[in-house]
């Protein structure tokens, strides 16, 4: 039955046609693309990110500063120098007469005591007056006084308060001058001025009264005025009054007594007592010494001196003091390098320049025979020597001379961001402790990276009890909490830079363990993965050809930001005084700056805007590096 549906078909030559007929042999298409390898394709990506690649050339820049600029810039951060402390960030020469202040080395100041005697702000505790006014680049004084009832040393005028201390009536208040040695041919006289300016604060003006005290007893008192609410000024011929009484001699102690009450604080106010003597007088040292013609003065000594020439049974005060406020800019590199001061040089350091022939000068003759010889000579004039008692040897020079020549620069120094509270660079200090925390941080990285991979693609890839113990003993060591395996660290190993490695290696690595296994849980059960292990690939081949690869984007991304995490851990346990000892640290100088924000925000700003860039720069990096490594998107545009 088959055989009779055959029949024969013919086939003409001409019933096929060649597709390429213009060709005498077939070849496949051309690849219109250059063949590459898996990490040139991965830098390719990565070029694509611009963020990243922005990331990237940032990060660079702040490694490269971190490792040139502590060995370029000569500035010492090693030895502190508190004469150079929180000097201002300089990049330019102030100009002198203008309030501008703008990076030229200068600080502005506002609301600063006058110092109206020496006519510069009170900064007199600090430096020098010739010191101070060689720096002012521009002062504005207040044109009227502030009037204050506190005592200040740059205040003048206003009145002394006298002030009973409770309600309670009896409880007279005396304000008593020393002993004064009066005579009725001295021609002694008083004159005293009194305020009248009622409601001081909840005290009202009371009555008082002023006399002589000669004796213990009311009866060995010479009367001035007696009690009353006269405030008029009182004039006194105590020469008179003693000749009156038939007294030719006396000791006697000026004395107010102000009436207490029980319906109010009183007081009294003083502007002036002064004492006067004639011709015969003999103790007019010890009238001045009681005297007074400015309150606040008064009140400026007693209050220093313990033995002082009046005392007072209840509250003294001052009131309605003149006080004078002033805004400034100050050169502050001018205030520490400036040649207004004097100082002295020891007579060995003095030796050593003139045997290396830097200047000239003869004992002999003295101060009048230096000369210089060359500029790198500390001293530029010799005012005065000392010589030693018994030898009669040179025992040092006093003379004047440039600062910044006594702290050993050959050139008054700039700090383009300017010193910090031990008088180091705050560039240099800032990128020598950045490089000592990126040492830590990629060490730390690489370590917890290498075991952490190991760790966790022996967990994910074997699965089942293997996993199950690795991790138990995981979830052990990581529910120590971390600040308690590095105090522990610290205080058995020393606070040393080994130490911080280790305690931070000891958890670390964890986080890479656990992202590396979920990955391998997450790929082993590919078509591939099976097709492999079908074809005979053995464990390891699985593992690191097949498996690790596809994994390593994520990854490397927690990798890379291990490194700011640990710059952030030393910080943080700088601030719990748990820094680095001995080396320059991030986190040490940003918790020694951390109290000084108010005041000198440059040397806050400045660290925490690199440990910002930092940071960004690393997640940007690492961002990039996860979508370079992801072997999905090869080939992909």
């Amino acid at each position: 039955m088959a055989d009779m549906n055959k029949r024969e078909i013919e086939f003409q030559a001409d019933d096929f046609q060649l597709v390429r007929e213009d060709a005498e042999r077939i070849f496949d298409t051309k690849l219109e693309t250059k063949p590459t390898t898996f990490f040139k394709d991965a830098f390719r990506r990565f070029c694509k990110n611009k963020s990243s690649v922005a990331g990237a050339i940032i990060l660079s820049i702040l490694i490269l500063l971190a490792i040139f600029v502590p060995v370029v810039s000569q500035k010492n951060i090693d030895i502190v120098s508190p004469k150079e402390k929180f000097l201002a960030p300089k990049l330019f020469e102030p100009e002198y007469g203008k309030n501008n202040s703008f990076w030229n080395g200068t600080r502005r100041q506002e609301r600063i005591v006058y110092d109206s005697v020496n006519e510069v702000p009170a900064l007199s505790d600090k430096n020098s007056v010739d010191a101070i006014k060689q720096a002012l680049v521009w002062i504005q004084v207040d044109q009227e006084p502030t009037l204050v009832d506190v005592a200040n040393q740059y205040a003048t005028g206003g009145s002394i308060t006298v002030n009973t201390d409770s309600k309670v009536a009896g409880r007279d208040v005396y304000l008593t001058s020393k002993p004064v040695t009066f005579t009725d041919k001295g021609g002694y006289t008083l004159d005293i001025v009194f305020g009248n300016e009622d409601n001081v604060g909840d005290a009202k003006l009371g009555e008082f009264t002023v006399f002589l005290k000669t004796g213990e007893n009311a009866e060995d008192r010479i009367v001035l005025r007696d009690y009353g609410r006269d405030y008029s000024p009182l004039s006194a011929d105590i020469s008179k009054l003693l000749a009156e009484r038939g007294i030719s001699s006396v000791n006697a102690q000026i004395t107010f007594a102000v009436k207490a009450t029980t319906d109010s604080i009183r007081y009294i106010l003083l502007e002036s007592v002064v004492l006067g003597g004639g011709e015969r007088a003999k103790n007019l040292e010890q009238l001045e010494t009681v005297s007074f013609d400015d309150a606040t003065a008064m009140i400026n000594v007693t209050d220093v001196n313990s033995d002082s020439y009046w005392s007072c049974t209840g509250r003294k005060g001052i009131h309605n003091s003149e006080l004078y406020y002033c805004d400034y800019l100050i050169d502050t590199y001018m205030l520490v390098y400036g040649n207004a001061d004097l100082l002295t040089y020891s007579a060995t350091e003095f030796n050593t320049w003139i045997a290396n022939g830097w200047c000239k000068y003869d004992p002999e003759i003295g101060p009048s025979s230096f000369e210089v010889l060359d500029d790198r000579c500390p001293l530029d004039e010799v005012v005065s020597e000392t010589r030693l008692s018994v030898t009669k040897k040179l025992s040092s020079v006093t003379g004047r001379s440039w600062g910044y020549r006594k702290l050993g620069y050959d050139e008054m120094p700039k700090f383009i961001l300017g010193t910090d509270v031990s008088g180091f660079d705050l560039v240099k200090r800032a990128f020598a402790g950045l490089r000592t925390s990126l040492v830590l941080g990629v060490c730390t990285a690489a370590f917890c990276f290498c075991f952490g991979l190991v760790w966790g693609s022996i967990s994910g890839y074997f699965g089942g009890r293997v996993d199950l113990y690795m991790e138990r003993f995981t979830e052990i060591l990581g529910g120590v909490p971390w600040i308690v395996v590095m105090t522990l660290a610290i205080l058995h190993l020393g606070n040393n830079f080994f130490t911080f490695f280790l305690a931070l290696c000891l958890t670390g690595w964890m986080a890479t363990a656990h992202r590396t296994r979920t990955q391998f849980y997450r790929f082993k059960g590919r078509e591939y993965v099976l097709a492999s292990r079908t074809l005979g690939a053995s464990d390891l081949r699985l593992i690191f050809r097949h498996i690790l690869p596809n994994s390593m984007g994520t990854i490397i991304t927690g990798a890379v930001l291990m490194i700011p995490r640990t710059i952030f851990s030393e910080a943080t346990l700088a601030y719990l005084n748990l820094g680095l000892q001995g080396v320059q640290a991030f986190g040490v100088m940003m918790a020694a700056n951390q109290k000084y924000l108010s005041i000198y925000p440059n040397l806050v700003i400045f660290p925490a805007v690199v440990i910002a860039l930092m940071m960004i720069s690393f997640n940007l990096f690492g961002n990039g590096l996860r979508d370079a490594f992801n072997p999905s998107l090869k080939g992909s545009e």
